[in-house]
């Protein structure tokens, strides 16, 4: 009997060695497990899933726990009830001898005072072995019971920790009909590298582990790495491991206690081209192929909230039917819509917004068929809940793509096993009880990819049991991580589990502690790495390491640090290529790359900063538009613009007209406009209330416009300037006349103090300047909104000069531009401050040159 079958090679060289004949015939080599599962039952066995559904409605019932996750809670009672049932004192043949058994555990606590938790584990498993039916841990127990009933053969056992109480159940039945003989890895590396077993009596005993020289000459050989980052351990081990390939070394076991650790550093061997072989896997939501599934339920359960829509629809495996170019061009296309559009959520203003976008219709329109067939109206059997989503993801295309990936394949294999096993079950869920279960079931299906063949191999601490490798690496092993804290209740801790009898932390804890004293006992070349500082806190070593740390520093004075790893690290950092350091850009410009039109706002981008402009308009780097959930002082300066074009498209003079009047139509407009905004956010009231503040102010100050002889002429006027090799492009929001003059006025929901800074240095801001020199104006200003007050911000300078100046600054910059001038990044602060481009410029980050 073997702890793994990783052991049966050597096991089988070493007998064959041993033998010295030409031939042997093997003995039978079986771990406990497998050669449980080869006697056969009468009954079926009841799966995982149908147990967890049946507790869960009943703890659904009952209403005990109502606030709590009761799913979770479920999973924790199942392992809870498995373990009570393998503590029994004898061995149940049958599900009658099971049925007493149970009684005399019952009666045997029905007197003892248990807290309310233990209480509650203790009557759910009672009630949950009434019946007849076989359970996963019935099921194991009863097989172990009938091989013990039919021993026939004698039994060598390879042992690394103690045992638990069912298998010294089976052990000791066992051995009353055959000889056993253990062989003790804790107690073997104690007293000499030559095997001795000892004969079985029954006994449960816990020697203190490898107290001999063997081990102590064995850790004088093992390493120790202190880490500063998770970065740095990462890139140390990765670094160990090609140096250990380097020195031929052919099988190099990576012992995972961290896994985020583990992430990085295999990213950072592939790099290197080492692939590396996955004994631990890794659980299906963890995994991408079950994010698309979670990216297509919130993406149902949101009401398709464009975030989650995008998200799902920039996953590989959805619309695997399609072609990637089309799915690509279909993406962007919805993105841009929904971008320019700022359309927050639901399927259907999606759809009649894509109207005119014919490639967008069909994937549209499955995603609205998929939907329907996940109604979340009603309730439903899990069952029945797992069919409508294979079906909608037959519709999506996605089980196209999952098909395609070895693991999404598995996954898909997964929901058909649970569908069938829970088709009896009648149980009825709403939608978000079924995806908390599904959830919990992804991270309960683990997931090995067997395609990698490489010495290189991740496992974890229990499957080291009795092997040598060349080499070891345990990763992550600080005080957090070894011993583990994985093992251990959400809802029922140690004192609950105690009181039942029942294994609690320090038993898992002690069986971390002889794995790990086995490994070391068995593998010479070993490097322990871990991370001395974590999220700037002082971290620890496993105290199971710093023992034998303490122990070699005192006896030999060293702490077996690894300093040639610290070396060998410096030296990468040496060889790597320096990135360029950054300097002032100034690009120059391929002259028929220079944009042939020029936005008022591009000029200001210009006059800004030549270098954002060039970044903006020319390399068309600009951030895509963000689909506004909120409303923004922007969409409040919009709408004032449109009621107030409206309202003099109405009213072009106010003077004649009562007051009552203007300010009803006034109002009248204002909530017309405001209306969709009004209907999407309840914020949109308080934008409303405080532009119905300013309108006594703006109607008087409209009066005293009128009063001195401006008449309203036009509003929202485009204009398209053809200047000398350059064309100038904009909209005006408002056009005044006084008999032959004219003004041109400017909407602004700030204050008069900022308009007035924008206009403090002459040809900084171009707006006023470029709309006075499109319509030949004489006048120009800003006609400040803000705090209840309407106030006139006109430029100090003479305008018809300053329109002139800019226009024609506008030409020799553009003609400079395509003369190859360069484009500096020169900006001021102020204009930095809020820049989109400062990543690519690099302000910040510059030297001298």
């Amino acid at each position: 009997m073997l702890p793994n079958y990783h052991v049966v090679q050597p096991l089988a060289q070493a007998l064959s060695a041993a033998a010295n004949l030409p031939a042997l015939l093997l003995p039978q080599m079986v771990t406990l497990n497998d050669w449980a599962q080869s006697v056969p039952l009468d009954a079926p066995v009841v799966t995982d899933s149908q147990r967890s559904a049946l507790l869960y409605q009943q703890l659904r019932k009952q209403k005990w726990f109502e606030s709590a996750d009761l799913w979770s809670m479920t999973q924790e009672l199942l392992a809870l009830f498995d373990e009570l049932t393998h503590s029994f004192n004898t061995l149940p043949r049958d599900a009658e001898a099971f049925a007493a058994a149970v009684q005399q555990a019952y009666l045997a606590r029905q007197n003892t005072a248990l807290q309310l938790e233990a209480r509650l584990v203790f009557e759910l498993w009672h009630a949950m072995q009434s019946g007849d039916e076989l359970d996963a841990a019935r099921a194991y127990q009863q097989r172990l019971a009938k091989l013990a009933q039919q021993a026939d053969k004698p039994l060598y056992v390879l042992r690394a920790s103690d045992w638990d109480v069912l298998e010294q159940r089976f052990l000791d039945e066992y051995a009353k009909r055959v000889p056993v003989e253990v062989f003790d890895l804790r107690e073997m590396a104690a007293l000499s590298p030559s095997p001795s077993p000892t004969s079985w009596r029954g006994e449960q005993h816990s020697p203190l582990p490898f107290t001999g020289e063997g081990l102590g000459e064995r850790v004088s050989r093992l390493r120790f790495f202190a880490a500063t980052s998770l970065e740095q351990e990462a890139r140390a081990a990765a670094m160990q491991v090609r140096r250990w390939l380097a020195a031929g070394k052919h099988d190099i076991a990576i012992v995972a206690q961290d896994r985020v650790v583990a992430r990085r550093m295999r990213a950072l061997l592939e790099r290197a081209q080492v692939l590396v072989a996955d004994e631990t896997g890794w659980t299906f939501d963890t995994l991408s192929v079950s994010t698309v599934l979670d990216r297509w339920l919130t993406a149902l359960q949101s009401d398709f909230y464009h975030h989650d829509l995008l998200d799902l629809l920039k996953s590989p495996f959805i619309f695997a039917d399609m072609t990637a170019s089309e799915r690509k061009a279909a993406v962007y296309q919805l993105e841009q819509l929904l971008r320019k559009q700022g359309v927050v959520a639901g399927l259907e203003k999606f759809i009649a917004l894509a109207e005119h976008e014919t490639a967008l219709h069909q994937p549209l329109a499955r995603l609205r068929q998929a939907a329907m067939l996940l109604e979340q109206g009603r309730k439903r059997t899990l069952a029945e809940w797992l069919e409508a989503l294979r079906e909608s993801l037959r519709v999506l295309g996605i089980d196209t793509g999952l098909q395609r990936d070895e693991a999404g394949a598995q996954l898909l294999l997964a929901l058909d096993v649970w569908r069938h096993e829970l088709e009896a079950d009648e149980g009825r869920y709403r939608f978000a009880e079924w995806r908390r279960w599904l959830a919990q079931q992804l991270g309960t299906q683990t997931y090995r990819d067997s395609s990698i063949d490489s010495p290189v191999r991740f496992t974890h601490l229990a499957a080291t049991r009795w092997r040598v490798f060349d080499a070891v690496l345990l990763l992550g092993c600080d005080a957090d991580h070894l011993p583990s804290v994985a093992d251990g209740g959400r809802w029922f801790n140690d004192a609950v589990r105690g009181v039942l009898n029942l294994s609690t932390r320090s038993t898992y804890a002690a069986r971390q502690r002889d794995d790990l004293l086995s490994l070391l006992a068995l593998n010479d070349c070993a490097l322990v790495t871990w991370q001395k500082d974590r999220n700037g806190e002082k971290g620890l070593l496993s105290p199971y390491l710093e023992m034998l740390r303490d122990l070699h520093i005192l006896a030999h004075g060293d702490d077996l640090s690894e300093c040639e790893l610290h070396a060998y690290l410096a030296a990468e950092e040496g060889h790597k290529v320096d990135l360029p350091q950054a300097v002032q850009p100034a690009p120059s410009v391929a002259t028929e790359a220079v944009p042939a039109s020029v936005s008022i706002s591009a000029y200001n981008s210009l006059v800004a900063c030549p270098y954002q402009f060039y970044a903006r308009h020319i390399l068309r780097l600009n951030e895509l538009d963000e689909v506004q959930e909120g409303i923004e002082k922007r969409d409040y300066g919009e709408r004032v613009h449109d009621i107030l074009c409206r309202f003099h498209e109405r009213y072009p003079q106010v003077s004649g007209h009562p007051a009552d009047e203007l300010d009803a139509a006034l109002r009248q407009i204002s909530e017309e406009v405001f209306a969709d905004l009004l209907q999407q956010e309840f914020a949109a009231r308080a934008w409303l209330a405080r532009w119905f503040a300013a309108l006594p102010a703006y109607l008087e100050w409209q009066a005293e416009n009128e009063a001195q002889g401006w008449r309203y002429a036009e509003a929202e006027s485009a204009f398209d300037w053809e200047l000398e090799g350059v064309r100038l492009r904009g909209r005006i929001d408002r056009l005044d006349v006084n008999g032959q003059e004219k003004r041109v006025l400017d909407y602004k929901t700030q204050s008069e103090q900022v308009l007035r800074n924008k206009l403090r240095e002459p040809g900084e801001d171009v707006q006023l300047a470029c709309y006075a020199y499109a319509h030949e104006a004489a006048d120009a200003a800003f006609v400040s909104i803000e705090n209840k007050k309407v106030k006139l911000v006109e430029p100090k300078q003479d305008v018809p000069l300053l329109a002139q100046l800019n226009a024609e600054r506008l030409v020799q910059v553009m003609d400079s531009i395509r003369g190859g001038t360069g484009m500096p990044a020169n900006g001021i602060d102020q204009a930095c401050m809020h820049c989109e481009m400062r990543g690519v410029c690099r302000k910040g980050e510059w030297v001298s040159v």
